[in-house]
């Protein structure tokens, strides 16, 4: 098991670092790999709109330039009163590169969590079994 509370920290600091210069929508990730180390990922905008990149991609290509392949879970927090789920994009990133078993932890405005597997979250999804080998 995990804590989940450390997560949702490392998340929420991760938040803080964040660079949303457009939208002013600030968002933290915290993965957590197999052997316990953690990954923050902040969104980070760019005035072409197109290449900013989300707080989960950003974790998760830090955890990946770092060497690691398994991931337990991943803590997502954001300026929203409503539990913050990962954007298509991120879902198929994440889907691709920790596995449709991870734990997403999403937390809402109120400090309340739930979690779900990502494979809930992106059903029906295209994977490495679709390309040929």
């Amino acid at each position: 098991m995990y804590n989940v509370k450390e997560l949702i920290q490392k998340a929420i600091e991760a938040k803080s670092k964040a660079l949303p210069i457009y939208s002013n929508f600030h968002v933290g990730a915290a993965l957590l790999s197999d052997d316990g180390k953690i990954y923050q990922g902040a969104n980070i905008e760019n005035s072409s709109y197109s290449l900013t990149i989300c707080a989960e991609r950003t974790a998760a290509f830090a955890a990946i330039l770092d060497g690691k392949r398994k991931f337990k879970a991943i803590a997502l927090v954001g300026d929203t009163d409503d539990y913050l789920p990962p954007c298509g994009a991120c879902r198929q990133v994440l889907s691709d590169l920790c596995g449709k078993e991870i734990d997403v932890i999403l937390v809402n405005g109120k400090d309340e969590t739930k979690t779900v597997k990502l494979g809930e979250l992106l059903p029906y999804s295209f994977g490495e079994e679709f390309l040929k080998k």
